[in-house]
């Protein structure tokens, strides 16, 4: 069912796994998030260009896919979070996320450590727990781009301790979502085009 909710475009070019029933609930009670987002990924390629910049320079690939949500009124957001402890007062700051829109979180993981994975889910789960946020989404990369670097030469770049799908889904299955619903797109090696 997730799959028919995305399309054949969106299905073919990311592997996509769902958690809490988070398509649904993206479809039916955020229908303009859910076009954003369908807009956006339908919209993406996976550019050779994008993938052998060298240097330190920051990859093109998040924005190539946050930047049509941010043009669409997502914003990136933090949350400040009042708590009382035994009558004391507690200010807490949860992590910023990339892209924020009626309680829809959107983040893009390409080549970070996997610890953002944590920091992700982390919030996610809070801020479902406390009711500002209803579906969670991440972008990230399938283990079977690991091929692909392999053939360009640039490996060493990503590697297997960085962001990749199989880490999500683990620390995923072990329970660090908590109860929020999750959407995770994984980008295939289908969405890459040499020529660009």
């Amino acid at each position: 069912m997730t799959n028919k909710r995305f399309g054949n475009y969106i299905s073919s070019n990311f592997d996509i796994h769902e958690f809490g029933n988070a398509s649904a609930i993206l479809k039916y009670d955020h229908p303009n998030e859910y076009n954003d987002i369908l807009s956006s990924l339908n919209n993406f390629t996976l550019n050779k260009s994008h993938l052998i910049v060298s240097g330190g320079r920051r990859s093109k690939i998040p924005p190539m896919i946050e930047d049509p949500l941010l043009e669409n009124d997502w914003v990136e957001k933090n949350f400040n979070i009042n708590i009382s402890l035994d009558g004391e007062q507690k200010k807490i700051e949860t992590h910023k996320i990339d892209c924020f829109k009626n309680k829809i979180g959107f983040e893009v993981e390409w080549n970070n450590k996997t610890e953002f994975y944590d920091r992700d889910l982390s919030n996610f789960r809070v801020l479902h727990s406390l009711g500002a946020l209803n579906v969670g989404i991440i972008v990230t990369r399938s283990d079977e781009l690991n091929d692909l670097f392999k053939d360009l030469g640039i490996y060493a770049k990503y590697g297997q301790s960085t962001t990749i799908l199989s880490k999500l889904l683990f620390k995923v299955s072990s329970g660090a979502l908590g109860g929020c619903p999750l959407i995770v797109f994984g980008i295939k090696k289908n969405s890459y085009k040499s020529n660009s």
